[in-house]
């Protein structure tokens, strides 16, 4: 049976086992691009995701002891399956998500870089032996899994995100539990099955499918036996996830909201600046945590970068994800597609002028026109608030040190775009931001070799790149004398 086929059935994957839940509950999982139901999925209860629990707990010490090389290969083996499954999994994804069967393909790939590049790292457990400063022994260091870990990923990228948190969790010898989000839960269950396929033991993966997400997580966060949660997705509830884990000071990844301000300098190639602002802001429909949020344009090349750009925005089709030539899928649900409209009518209230775009799509699904607002004042909502959808707010700049002050005074700081030839100033702008990534002319900053991650709101700690293994790994210091 395909992962695709798997998914469908709808079961959770605890100890190795498909099953249903303990009290025989389901809920459905919603195609956004039409508004109708895909299939009915188990609805895990509090006493399925300790059972999780358990069982990551029970394979916990034998995962630890087995070879890196062979943790490793169960990685590399999963990436090839993964790829070989591509398109399975690019139409399950879009079925679930909405995005377009191209954004689609392009995660998985993404996302099976995380299992590729983690399979090597997997060797690259590393520790030092030293002389003491003062002489007479050894200082040994040495590294060790954290264990049990807890995954809850969002919706916007159901396999990426777990990829990235799976990859390193397993290279360091650690066992999980994911627990996706209710809206995207099938892709979660078809990375089970692949997993599976490629010699996970048992207890090592498990997928759990609330459609509550409060009670269960909390309740898998209060058991000891989780010493690790790493979780995307609002800064609102990674709060108050937090405060939870503080009550066992359980080691936490926080990838939290994201505020993007992408800065046109007044020299730049407005051929590289528009290309990399389509795939900045409308990437994924703009439902990305690192998407282009503000758009900072001077004065003096604002007007043809906004007719360059409205253009290219106007050119994009809109339509079912699986449709043929559809370059924008569905918003994930009606909920996502009436709070960004929300947000353009505040601009328009407020003197912004709507270039292109700027409406719903009258279509049983959740679609929203590529929007571009320009004259934007910075008291606008969409100027404060991350904009999970296709809209790109711009206002003009004259003064470098002023539109940096802009671009810092929000509380979120995962990622930044600059344009411009000058590398001197693009680096002079970097060192300035307050983000923990910046784009120097290009729109895509991600990258599993790379260590992605936030500052300020944004969150802490880093995925991808060797960083992204060591956020699984403890260190241990041994005093020895020989």
């Amino acid at each position: 049976m395909t992962a695709y086929e798997k998914a469908l059935e709808g079961k959770q994957f605890i100890g190795g086992e498909w099953r249903g839940a303990s009290d025989g509950s389901t809920f459905p999982v919603e195609d956004p691009g039409r508004g109708t139901p895909i299939t009915e999925i188990t609805d895990s209860t509090i006493d399925d995701c300790l059972a999780a629990v358990a069982a990551a707990d029970g394979a916990a010490a034998e995962w630890a002891a087995t070879p890196p090389r062979a943790r490793g290969e169960v990685l590399r083996r999963s990436f090839e399956l993964m790829i070989a499954q591509r398109d399975d999994f690019a139409k399950l994804i879009t079925l679930e998500s909405g995005k377009s069967l191209g954004d689609a393909v392009a995660e998985v790939n993404y996302a099976a870089e995380f299992l590729r590049w983690f399979s090597e790292e997997a060797c690259r457990v590393q520790g030092t032996v030293t002389t003491a400063p003062a002489g007479g022994y050894r200082i040994l260091t040495t590294m060790h899994p954290v264990g049990v870990s807890l995954f809850v990923t969002p919706w916007n990228f159901p396999a990426a995100m777990a990829t990235r948190k799976i990859g390193p969790a397993l290279a360091a010898g650690c066992t999980v539990v994911l627990k996706p989000a209710k809206e995207t839960p099938l892709t979660a269950l078809a990375m089970a099955q692949v997993f599976e396929e490629a010699g996970a033991p048992a207890g090592v993966v498990n997928v759990v499918t609330p459609s509550s997400s409060s009670s269960t997580v909390a309740a898998m966060m209060a058991d000891k036996r989780v010493r690790k949660l790493s979780f995307t997705g609002s800064t609102e509830v990674g709060k108050i996830l937090i405060g939870q884990a503080a009550q066992n000071v359980m080691r936490t990844s926080m990838e939290l909201g994201g505020n993007a301000p992408f800065i046109v300098l007044a020299d730049a190639d407005l051929d590289v600046a528009v290309a990399s602002a389509m795939v900045a802001k409308l990437r994924n429909g703009g439902q990305a945590c690192t998407a282009a949020n503000r758009f900072y344009v001077h004065e003096s090349v604002e007007a043809e970068f906004s007719r360059r750009f409205a253009e290219a925005m106007s050119r994009l089709t809109v339509g079912h994800g699986l449709e043929p030539g559809v370059d924008l899928g569905a918003m994930a649900s009606r909920k996502e597609r009436d709070g960004i409209l929300e947000l353009i009518a505040d601009a328009d209230d407020r003197g912004a002028a709507v270039a292109t775009g700027g409406h719903a799509v009258d279509s049983p699904g959740y679609f929203l026109q590529p929007t571009l607002l320009r004259n934007v004042p910075l008291d606008a909502r969409a100027m404060q608030e991350e904009i999970f959808g296709p809209v790109a707010p711009v206002a003009t700049f004259t003064d470098v040190d002023d539109v940096i002050e802009r671009a810092n005074a929000v509380d979120a700081g995962l990622v930044a775009y600059v344009m411009t030839q000058d590398l001197t100033s693009g680096l002079y702008i970097s060192d300035r931001l307050e983000t923990g990534m910046v784009g120097i002319n290009r729109g895509v900053v991600s990258d599993p070799a790379a260590p992605f991650g936030g500052w300020k709101e944004s969150g802490f700690g880093r995925e991808g790149g060797h960083e992204g293994l060591l956020a699984y790994l403890e260190s241990k210091y041994t005093a020895v004398s020989w």
